[in-house]
């Protein structure tokens, strides 16, 4: 997570990283962010696509090691099989038979 702030707070300008920090890191709405930064909805949303377009471009383009994607940031090996550590068995119960539908006589008009 650090790294992601950091690289985040380098490659954005003052304003864009407010606008990051209170959406992004502090988790508010839409409606509290247009309030707190005085914008209307349509201007904070063409704010953060502008923030995500940038982010995703520099993380994935950052040296040595791109931020993105995460499988690869995370972990140094990929599509390795993942090693079961759990060797107990799962006992399920047998499905009982569904018995055939009744079929009753239609009532025929008289």
């Amino acid at each position: 997570m650090a790294d992601f702030t950091l690289v985040s707070r380098r490659s954005l300008e003052e304003y864009e990283y407010t606008v990051f920090k209170y959406h992004f890191l502090l988790g508010a709405d839409w409606n509290l962010c247009c309030r707190k930064l005085k914008l209307d909805r349509g201007e904070f949303f063409h704010e953060v696509y502008r923030i995500q377009q940038k982010l995703g471009r520099t993380f994935r383009e950052l040296e040595p090691h791109a931020l993105f994607p995460l499988d690869q940031y995370f972990n140094s090996r990929t599509k390795d099989p993942i090693a079961i550590s759990s060797t107990f068995k799962v006992e399920t119960e047998q499905v009982p038979k569904l018995k055939p539908l009744l079929r009753f006589p239609l009532k025929r008009a008289a």
